[in-house]
């Protein structure tokens, strides 16, 4: 048995945070659609913003994905590949 407890660890950290439907759905719809903003996804997901964003913080912070700022507004996708493959596999779509 391999004792990189810290790979294990930050493995199970990236887990946690995509063990939520409504991570999972902002994830697999950030990878359908390559990049969007908050106000798209409420209108989306039929959230209040103050959640949406609630939810983007935890994944931001994951290393999941990544925002590019455009005057106001901020454009999120996936920047962990990683993740692309996991949610794939995960939903049936490789």
């Amino acid at each position: 048995m391999e004792k990189d407890y810290k790979r294990y660890n930050d493995t199970a950290e990236l887990l946690k945070v995509l063990a939520h439907p409504v991570r999972l759905c902002i994830v697999k719809g950030l990878l359908n659609k390559g990049q969007c903003n908050v106000t798209y996804m409420q209108t989306c997901l039929d959230m209040p913003q103050s959640t949406v964003s609630q939810h983007l913080q935890k994944l931001r912070t994951a290393g999941i994905i990544e925002g590019d700022r455009n005057g106001l507004e901020i454009n999120y996708r996936v920047c962990d590949e990683r993740v692309e493959k996991l949610i794939k596999m995960l939903l049936n779509e490789e």
